[in-house]
């Protein structure tokens, strides 16, 4: 791996620990300034970061011993711990659904009922995608592109649950609200997309993938997670301001007074 590869994937890791640090500092610091039954929400946005920020210090880690400059791309690979961001996902996209689903105070029988849904697909979905980005043929002697199928199936089964069913509760919400909701739904599934894409594109190569795949699959990895996590999170928070001060005057006086 030459400098410039080397020093990008550095330098992405770097801001991945940086954003997930301080948004974890600001949201576990901010969440007295929502209501009590949304401070749920914000409390788990925190968690998420948090345990995200704990992994890319693991990955900076790991990829500077198994990728210094000048060595081979089997080396990499050899030393490279994917597990930790799959960990971290399978411990962060489940919590970014409940911090979702939380924070639009629904009924508790409606919350229950969401969350049993989406949570074990999303694990599964987690679950499913590791292997291939292992290349490991635990199923069958072939590519990854099962992997990546089966990965799938749980991943449109949440897109229907966020578009179909969450959409039902949305008629509830303020305009703002909804507004809101309908923009941190969109932002977590276009990031989510971000995942396939890179996944497709080394999903069809042969032993430890090229320097130049390392490079665009960790930026790309890296910035979904701090738009899926770190902005998601601040989005969460900011709904769950305006969710309190629609529901308490006197906060609303307190927290927005000129």
């Amino acid at each position: 791996m030459n400098l410039v590869q080397h020093g990008a994937v550095y330098n992405m890791l770097s801001l991945g620990i940086a954003s997930m640090t301080f948004t974890s500092l600001f949201l576990w610091y901010a969440r007295e300034r929502v209501l009590p039954k949304f401070r749920m929400a914000v409390m788990v946005s925190a968690t998420v970061t948090s345990i995200a920020a704990y992994h890319y210090f693991r990955m900076f880690d790991s990829f500077n011993e198994a990728y210094p400059v000048g060595g081979t791309p089997e080396q990499g690979f050899a030393g490279y711990n994917v597990g930790y961001r799959y960990v971290d996902w399978f411990l962060t996209v489940p919590l970014l659904l409940v911090e979702l689903v939380a924070v639009m105070g629904l009924a508790r029988a409606v919350q229950s009922s969401l969350l049993k849904r989406l949570v074990p697909a999303a694990a599964a979905m987690i679950i499913l995608g590791y292997p291939g980005d292992m290349k490991m043929n635990l199923l069958y002697e072939g590519d990854a592109s099962v992997w990546g199928l089966l990965s799938t199936i749980p991943f449109l089964y949440i897109l229907y649950v966020l578009f179909v069913e969450i959409s039902k509760s949305l008629a509830s919400q303020s305009p703002k609200v909804q507004g809101l909701l309908k923009g941190a739904r969109l932002l977590l599934i276009a990031t989510w997309g971000v995942y396939p894409i890179t996944f497709i594109t080394a999903m069809n190569s042969k032993g430890a993938p090229s320097f130049d795949e390392v490079v665009s699959r960790e930026i790309g990895y890296s910035i979904a997670d701090i738009l899926a996590k770190c902005v998601f999170g601040l989005i969460i928070f900011t709904i769950a301001r305006i969710k309190s001060a629609e529901e308490n005057k006197e906060f609303a006086a307190n927290e927005f007074r000129d």
